[in-house]
């Protein structure tokens, strides 16, 4: 990759991230957007390869979303059945 492509990465990707923490978010979206467009341009062939699986990739998002909103169900029903002093003896530590 050549130097001015490495500059542009870095510093659209940085700036990026400031924006976000900053409360910037449109802008945030922009520079990240220029990040992504120079790595597609440097390595086509990945990014083809990542747009080929991307519905795998959201598949198992989900089902581990559907694992995740389970467990916490479950614990919800948990605390109700015992009562809120254990969850709050918890949360003073």
């Amino acid at each position: 990759m050549e130097n001015w492509k490495k500059a542009l990465l870095a510093g659209s990707a940085g700036a990026s991230a400031i924006l976000f923490l900053k409360g910037k978010p449109s802008a945030g979206l922009i520079l990240a957007g220029v990040s992504l467009a120079t790595l597609a341009s440097e390595y086509p062939e990945k990014f083809a390869e990542f747009r080929e699986n991307l519905p795998d990739y959201v598949d198992r998002g989900t089902s581990f979303l559907n694992v995740v909103s389970r467990a916490g169900e479950r614990l919800a029903e948990a605390a109700e059945r015992r009562g809120s002093g254990w969850y709050e003896a918890l949360l003073r530590g």
